[in-house]
């Protein structure tokens, strides 16, 4: 369950006036689970509402409108305390018991479409709470080409939706050669299961049944390959392209810099702060991703080279250890092709670095197909190759080692090489003599 919240005065513009500028909301209760919260800016203030969903296992927030610090209220995009504190409520109602008034909880005819709708407005939520602003999570992009444009699934309703709806669909969307379908099926399973949490009174109690063997790649033509050999880059490689995305530009090669040298996912990077940099220890602290029903927030120990520390050492000094490790400026468009820089804030989403990282490979003379998770399978095979026992490679990359075993399997075998070439002994009689 959520933690318990240390609550700040912010119901009047006198309180609020003297607490400090501050990227997260400063939060009181509405009900267990539930708050209200108000972020203080360099320009104005924003209402906060969220909510703790059990299902996955973290809160629920987004922004519901901007504060009547320097303006008079008019409960539309201008709240007082009191219109944020009932629009805070209505939004959690409609987020907690269905994605709008139209859809009550409890919904026997809830269609698979709507299952995935609503579990995508809660990620992007959740993603826009911590970037500080609206943005899309990469879930969002996925389940709407695959699933909700999938019009044979998405009109299925839940209380009929078989495993064979579910088998079919998995057939039809490998066809579509999704980057990983490993990772769009986990984002519908969840889908599903969160909407059963929400309206399991009124539908079928082997759903999650269903939705469990459904959705099981283990099935040939649908098993998740073992990781390209054209993403194993040398160490030259990812020297060049780490080289060629600080040319490009200093926050974005500070990113690349992490991820080349921890091998972490881009959603774990762009959660430090300055506090989990130990340059005493050669250290980082790296926060656990959010797969799995984490319940407490752990930290992965990865120690780095002086090189990797020189490159952060910039974004340290005069900073407070709970700000965002890596920032970069955010822009907005404001004509054709014409975009202006607006302010600095943290990476929201690996879409971001996409366009800048195809540009760091060109400049580095590399093949165009190497995308960014290419990092992180290099430094998984770096492990592998140096001999390090397969459970540390596993638990220094977050991950587990069945799923080590499954994609980096040939490379495992490498590493071994040279022990088992020790185990080697004659065993026919005249070269044994001669040994």
């Amino acid at each position: 369950m959520s933690r318990t919240v240390v609550e700040t005065r912010i119901q009047d513009r006198t309180a609020r006036a003297g607490l400090a500028v501050r990227n997260k909301p400063y939060w009181r209760q509405l009900s267990e689970g539930a708050h209200i919260g108000y972020r203080k800016g360099a320009r104005k203030g924003t209402w906060f509402a969220r909510y703790f969903d059990e299902c996955l296992g973290a809160y629920v927030s987004s922004a519901i409108g901007e504060a009547d610090d320097r303006g008079d209220a008019d409960d539309l995009e201008i709240l007082s305390y009191k219109q944020a504190f009932d629009r805070a409520l209505r939004w959690i109602e409609l987020q907690t018991h269905g994605a709008g008034a139209s859809a009550p909880a409890n919904d026997p005819d809830i269609t698979v479409a709507e299952a995935v709708q609503t579990y995508i407005a809660l990620r992007n939520a959740r993603c826009s709470s911590r970037a500080g602003r609206a943005v899309k999570s990469d879930a969002s992009s996925s389940l709407t080409r695959f699933v909700l444009e999938d019009k044979r699934l998405a009109l299925v309703r839940l209380s009929a939706l078989v495993e064979a709806d579910l088998r079919a669909w998995q057939l039809r969307c490998s066809r579509k050669k999704p980057s990983s379908l490993q990772r769009v099926v986990n984002d519908f399973k969840a889908a599903l299961n969160h909407a059963f949490a929400m309206h399991r009174r009124v539908l079928p109690g082997d759903l999650p049944i269903v939705i469990k063997f459904g959705l099981k790649l283990d099935a040939p033509e649908l098993l998740t390959t073992a990781a390209r050999d054209n993403q194993i880059l040398s160490d030259d490689e990812v020297r060049s392209i780490v080289s060629a995305a600080m040319a490009l530009d200093e926050d974005f090669g500070r990113l690349v810099v992490l991820l080349a040298a921890t091998g972490a996912r881009f959603s774990q990077i762009t959660r430090m702060t300055v506090g989990d940099v130990q340059a005493a220890q050669s250290r980082l602290m790296i926060p656990q991703s959010f797969k799995g029903r984490k319940r407490t927030l752990s930290y992965i120990r990865i120690p780095v080279g002086a090189d990797t520390l020189a490159a952060i050492e910039p974004v340290l000094q005069g900073r407070s250890p709970s700000a965002p490790l890596l920032e970069h400026w955010r822009h907005k468009q404001v004509g054709p092709a014409i975009w202006e820089k607006v302010d600095r804030g943290p990476w929201a989403s690996s879409s971001a670095m996409l366009r800048p990282f195809h540009q760091a490979v060109a400049d580095a003379g590399l093949s165009s197909a190497i995308i960014p998770y290419a990092l992180r399978h290099s430094s998984i095979v770096r492990g592998l190759r140096a001999g390090l026992p397969i459970r540390l490679v596993a638990a220094l990359h977050d991950t587990s080692v069945a799923m080590i075993e499954r994609h980096y399997s040939r490379y495992i075998t490498e590493g071994l090489d040279e022990l088992v070439a020790r185990a080697v002994v004659p065993i026919v009689g005249s070269f044994a003599k001669a040994a």
